[in-house]
This record gives C-alpha cells, structure tokens and sequence, in this order.
C-alpha cells in the first residue's frame, strides 16, 4: 500500500470515529459540517500549528491534538460572526494570554463567550479530550511510531482531522445545518 493510501485510509476511519464521539456527546449531527472557507484557512495555519503542535507532543499530546479542534471551532465562530472583519486573521491572534498553552481557554472565554466552567464549555472541553485520546488509541492500534516520518503525516492529518471536527461542532452550535435539496433536472 503506498503511503497516501495508508494515510488517506488513517484520516477517514479516524474522522468517522471522531463524528461517532462528538454525536454521541450532541455536538454535531448525522454529517460533519463543513464550508470552503473554514476549510482554506486551515492550509494557511497548518504549518504554524503542526510547528506548535510538534514543540508540545511529548509533554502534552492530548492538548497538541485537542487544540486543532479549538482552532477550528474559533475559524467557524469568525466565519459566522464576521468573515470580512476575521478571514486574514493571523495564527497568533489564536493564542491566548499565555500563547498556544490556553489556546482552549481563549477561544471558548473570550472568542465564544463561555464561562470556563459552564456545561457547555465542558461538554466541548471534554469532548475534544476524548477525541485526542481516540485518535492517540488509534495511532497505537495502526502501530505507528510518532517520532517517525510516518508519525509525522499522521498526526499532521490527525490535526486537520480535528480542526475539521472543531469547525463542524461551532457550526452546529451556531445552529447550522445540512438540509438535503432535491434538484430535478
């Protein structure tokens, strides 16, 4: 198998057993959402994420895998709010008062307005923590050796994994929804 098959296979058993947690706990629906939008700002904040991200591995890998899905979840709460005000916000404007280490605390306190403590803050800080552990489970399950080059892919499509995930969490917080349209021809 060549290594995109391999990674490509990663990335959608890993997103469906994401959307399966994240239904479970009510915070999307049937289907993922997604937009466009969301989605190309992800391509301009990877590689200063996965930079963030590989630093904070061996310390804190919950929260190196847990913050994609706090970073997509403040992309959709801009995309939402104010896109023309938000889209070309820098990476760092992410960060909160310690830098990437409460990145959570400042997108669900000061971007969403939760009270850190409140149900819906921990429904959504737990939730990601659980998706983190599932994708650490199956990182280990599929054998792979994070401190490798295929560690490396993977977990750079296990970021992208859970920033889509954030975003199709604050997008059904928003109350969006995927409505099917029956197009006759």
């Amino acid at each position: 198998m060549k290594d995109t098959e391999l990674y490509d296979r990663y990335e959608r058993t890993l997103e469906d057993g994401l959307v399966k947690i994240c239904r479970g706990a009510g915070l999307v629906g049937d289907m993922l959402l997604r937009s466009d939008d969301i989605d190309a700002r992800w391509d301009d904040y990877i590689k200063d994420y996965v930079a963030d991200a590989v630093e904070n591995f061996n310390t804190y890998p919950e929260a190196a895998i847990s913050w994609a899905g706090f970073l997509g979840i403040a992309v959709a709460h801009w995309w939402d709010a104010d896109w023309q005000g938000h889209k070309d916000a820098p990476y760092r404007s992410f960060y909160g008062t310690r830098g990437w280490d409460d990145m959570d605390e400042h997108v669900l306190r000061d971007l969403l307005g939760l009270e850190l403590d409140s149900p819906e803050a921990k429904r959504i800080s737990d939730t990601l923590l659980s998706c983190a552990l599932a994708t650490l489970g199956l990182i280990r399950h599929e054998g792979i050796e994070t401190q490798t080059e295929q560690g490396f892919f993977v977990l750079t499509r296990s970021y992208s994994v859970l920033y889509r995930i954030g975003a199709g969490i604050e997008l059904q917080r928003l109350g969006y929804k995927a409505v099917p349209i029956n197009i006759k021809r």
